[in-house]
């Protein structure tokens, strides 16, 4: 009998993931002026590996002394076979930030070694684990990655993509509109709704090339991506925008939400809205939906 899939995580806004290393002192502190919706917290690639643990004494300091306020805070670790792994743990258990993203994922065994790894330790329940999908072997054991999430990889709350290595790795340009990565993406992003987690879209290196920029957000929103993975601050306004629903999203979001609400609704599943048939698991992409347009909404007020 197949286990039943988790409910997905609450509706959070990750529209806006900016990676800082943790080595960037003036970086951190940046930070708390940004607009992102997330801050990766990044202990790895972008961290020399004789300054790894200056960036992990940095990292506490800035929890203690400026921790960041109103965002997502996750960091970024090095690969659970690296000998850096088990201190930058030490770390993470330390701050307790919302998640840790986990590089180099490869097999479904990757994300029950860091949930037993975080069990073991008693950190939070609060405390999830996202993974970064960024090998050949990741994409061909995603739906089994994405799964671990139904039984001891129960932290698990979001795939990130990294192109990066895996163009690397199979020697994939990096050509505009990324027409032989589409396919792989898409698997990615089919392997985390069937498990309710989040998903979120690549980095795009050149961020001096807007125009570039802009097209491959729209590209990732209109694949179903909730947002991007950002390597600088210039690129958190146009991701923002383009991954934030839109006024026709949000519009007919409240149409599907007021006719479910209305009296005569209350024990069908199937109701006519604007000349369409609609059914009642629509409900819950609405309410999803109106959670994101509320939590946008207050950080507009708070800033």
């Amino acid at each position: 009998m197949t286990a039943p899939v988790p409910p997905s995580s609450p509706a959070r806004l990750r529209r806006s993931l900016l990676s800082v290393p943790a080595i960037n002192d003036r970086a951190l502190q940046k930070a708390h002026a940004l607009d992102c919706d997330g801050v990766i917290f990044d202990l790895e690639d972008s961290v020399a590996p004789a300054r790894k643990a200056e960036a992990r004494d940095n990292l506490k300091r800035f929890f203690t002394e400026t921790p960041l306020r109103d965002r997502e805070r996750i960091v970024r670790i090095n690969a659970l076979d690296t000998g850096d792994a088990d201190a930058d743990l030490d770390t993470v258990l330390a701050l307790n930030p919302d998640a840790v993203l986990v590089p180099k994922v490869t097999t479904p065994a990757d994300i029950v070694d860091i949930c037993a790894r975080l069990d073991k330790a008693r950190a939070p329940q609060g405390l999830r684990v996202w993974a970064m999908v960024e090998t050949p072997r990741a994409v061909l054991e995603i739906g089994a990655i994405a799964a671990a999430r139904q039984g001891q990889g129960a932290r698990l709350d979001a795939l990130v993509v990294g192109l990066n290595d895996l163009r690397k790795e199979t020697s994939v340009l990096p050509q505009p509109g990324r027409a032989y990565l589409v396919p792989w993406l898409m698997q990615v992003v089919l392997a985390a709704r069937a498990f309710g987690l989040d998903v979120v879209d690549s980095v795009f290196n050149d961020f001096r090339d807007g125009d570039g920029f802009a097209q491959e957000c729209a590209q990732g929103r209109a694949m179903g991506f909730d947002g991007k993975m950002l390597i600088h601050p210039a690129q958190i306004d146009a991701a923002n925008r383009h991954f934030a629903p839109g006024e026709a999203e949000i519009a007919e979001a409240e149409a599907i939400l007021a006719g479910f609400a209305a009296p005569e609704a209350e024990t069908l599943n199937v109701i006519e809205i604007g000349g369409r048939m609609v059914e009642r698991l629509h409900l819950e992409q609405a309410e999803r939906l109106m959670q994101k347009v509320r939590r946008i909404s207050a950080r507009k007020d708070i800033a």
